[in-house]
């Protein structure tokens, strides 16, 4: 069984993989800040369950070639490990891709970094720790940057931001349960993904066919095009990418890198969607990304101690 090490505690000659790993996560954090614009655009040619199929069909497909030998040949416990982080991932993609289309690109941006305080939490939990009195106060100063967020666009909460934050905590949950099964299992990071892609797309086909009456293929180009661009680099990368970092860092190391996804979030907004910046808008998504960073900067002192 190969065993990783987390890279916060990695010796300096191992520094090479390390900014590798550090690099692909900062890529991951850009492009997912691009997929909030991307999706809630094509949701406007597509209902959120055939957009969820087509995408994590198409991403099937092409994962297929190069995956087909090493899943047939894995055992049953490495694939019933990896079918259960496909079942977080659909249940996160659920919320998530419902959330965006409830609430604004940007909101739903800054609304699921609140996923890196969470991370160190859920870590603690599992480990049976009790978490650091300052990283309650960073989740609570996270806490209060949602809520100027989101009562600068109306009184009652958006129930797209409950479900941004309900795909959060999932993401906390799937980024800790992440580093547990690579480091259990052998299974390469492709064939993880891949696995992973099968359980959504049939979940959501499922889904989709026992709950629509009226189930159609989009034709628009607009629609297609960013299909296209969300499979190949939010989707094919960028899980790849997750998986190869998570397993080559540890959980809380990973959850600060993309923490960056709700900086690139907004800018994709008001470049792609026009969407305008607002006080509220900058003042809560300023305490989020604060209350983020100086959590995790207290994880990884405590974890260094």
């Amino acid at each position: 069984m190969n065993r990783t090490i987390d890279s916060e505690a990695l010796p300096k000659n191992s520094m090479l993989e390390v900014n590798f790993s550090d690099m692909i996560l900062l890529m991951v954090a850009v492009i997912w800040g691009a997929s909030y614009s991307l999706t809630k655009g094509a949701l406007d040619y597509s209902p959120v369950l055939v957009f969820i199929s087509i995408r994590f069909g198409i991403t099937f497909l092409c994962l297929l070639p190069f995956t087909t030998k090493e899943i047939l040949q894995a055992g049953n416990r490495a694939l019933f490990k990896a079918s259960l982080l496909g079942g977080i991932l659909c249940s996160i993609f659920l919320a998530e891709t419902y959330g965006v289309l409830y609430t604004s690109a940007s909101n739903a941006a800054f609304l699921i970094s609140l996923c890196v305080v969470f991370t160190p939490i859920i870590d603690g939990l599992w480990k049976r720790q009790r978490p650091n009195i300052n990283i309650i106060f960073s989740a609570v100063l996270c806490l209060v940057g949602t809520w100027i967020l989101t009562s600068g666009k109306s009184i009652d909460f958006n129930v797209g931001d409950g479900l941004i934050i309900v795909a959060a905590v999932l993401r906390g949950v799937m980024v800790t349960s992440t580093k547990r099964v690579t480091d259990a299992i052998e299974l390469s990071s492709i064939a993880l993904t891949q696995i992973q892609m099968a359980v959504v797309f049939v979940a959501s086909t499922f889904l989709m066919y026992f709950s629509m009456d009226d189930i159609s293929i989009p034709t628009q180009i607009e629609f297609w095009w960013r299909t296209i661009f969300i499979v190949l680099f939010c989707t094919l990368f960028a899980f790849f990418a997750q998986n190869y970092g998570v397993k080559h860092s540890g959980p809380t190391r990973a959850s600060f890198l993309m923490g960056a996804e709700p900086l690139f979030g907004v800018v994709f907004a008001f470049l792609l969607l026009s969407e305008p910046f607002s006080v509220e808008l900058v003042l809560g998504g300023l305490l989020i990304t604060c209350g983020t960073f100086y959590g995790l900067k207290l994880t990884k002192e405590i974890t260094n101690s």
